[in-house]
């Protein structure tokens, strides 16, 4: 099994992602040494141009710049600033992609340079490519900027690689917040809160339209220096991220704790003491994939909540609309649909 990286993981190159929060603070006035204080490491470290911080220090960071810079508007500025970004080798592929297909692929591809605390999962049906946001390392209660931060990045890299407005419609578990103005001017009106997942969604048909101003040659010498570097730093995705492809995989086989601690060649009590350490636990887990499977299954595929229940090893139906309404506060039948 390829190795994880975890919340206390030194993987992220400070001096690129990173430091774009950093920088942002600093115009604004925020002295250095406030906004680094507890992540661990100073501002002359990240000029070094080597160091490494951990999820939980990137965390950290965020927490603190959230509690110092003024507005509402802070998530939504660093989106901007985000992509294609200043990540080396993999922002230069990401700025070649030559359509919105290519720039998604290598998004995931490269995520542990891109995006290190949320990851995407890409789903298409006949219609629609959908874009769902998922948590690497146990990011708590900063997955709401998290999740503002990344659905304004993707809006504004595929705007200005496109050179056009992409009617993307974007979903947020989190309740409406009070500054939904932010939401409007960086999103745009389609917005739907309170949903049961965190995504982006967009006709199929976007997705192939050339990026007139990519080179491939610059993207192929970028994509083979960007791989290197993976290779070199060794990690396949985040923990939560493994846990939840690896529940996906085996959902139709009957699974529990000590079962999927044997599968990471861990102990159960080892397995218990990463997940809490990642804010969870595996019902948590294992309850998620169900949820996300259960929503696609009975949305986009039609099953019957009898099929459904079948599929994911629930005894009968109405053990299925009970967990259900658990999930997502509605059963089935009240379920809206989850399209734009």
């Amino acid at each position: 099994m390829k190795p994880w990286y975890e919340r206390d993981t030194h993987c992220i190159l400070a001096h690129q992602q990173p430091a774009t929060l950093i920088d942002m603070a600093i115009k604004r006035g925020i002295d250095s040494h406030k906004l680094l204080r507890g992540t661990g490491f100073f501002y002359e470290d990240i000029l070094a141009g080597n160091l490494q911080i951990a999820p939980c220090q990137y965390y950290q960071l965020i927490s603190n710049a959230r509690r110092l810079l003024p507005g509402d508007d802070i998530s939504f500025l660093l989106g901007h600033r985000l992509l294609p970004g200043h990540c080396g080798a993999a922002s230069a592929a990401l700025s070649n992609a030559r359509d919105l297909q290519q720039a998604l692929e290598l998004l995931l591809r490269y995520r542990l340079l891109l995006t290190p605390l949320i990851a995407p999962r890409l789903h298409y049906d006949a219609d629609f490519l959908y874009v769902y946001w998922q948590d690497t390392c146990g990011a708590s209660g900063e997955w709401p900027f998290l999740t503002e931060m990344m659905t304004t990045a993707l809006t504004s890299l595929s705007r200005w690689l496109s050179d056009q407005h992409l009617p993307w419609r974007c979903y947020f578990s989190h309740q409406q917040p009070r500054y939904i103005e932010q939401y409007q001017v960086h999103l745009g009106e389609q917005l739907t809160f309170n949903s049961h997942m965190d995504a982006m969604v967009i006709a199929r048909e976007y997705l192939h339209i050339p990026w007139i101003n990519a080179s491939p040659s610059a993207a192929i010498v970028a994509q083979r220096e960007a791989d290197a570097q993976l290779t070199a730093m060794g990690f396949e995705g985040g923990f939560l991220e493994r846990i939840y492809a690896h529940l996906l995989h085996n959902i139709q086989r009957p699974t529990n704790l000590d079962q999927v601690a044997a599968d990471f060649a861990m102990s159960s009590a080892t397995l218990k003491r990463k997940l809490s350490k990642h804010h969870s636990h595996f019902q948590a887990q294992y309850d998620l994939v169900r949820k996300c499977l259960a929503l696609y299954l009975i949305n986009r595929q039609g099953w019957s909540n009898e099929q459904v229940a079948s599929y994911l090893h629930f005894h009968d139906a109405n053990n299925l609309r009970r967990a259900f309404k658990r999930w997502t506060g509605v059963t089935p039948a009240m379920l809206k649909i989850f399209t734009p």
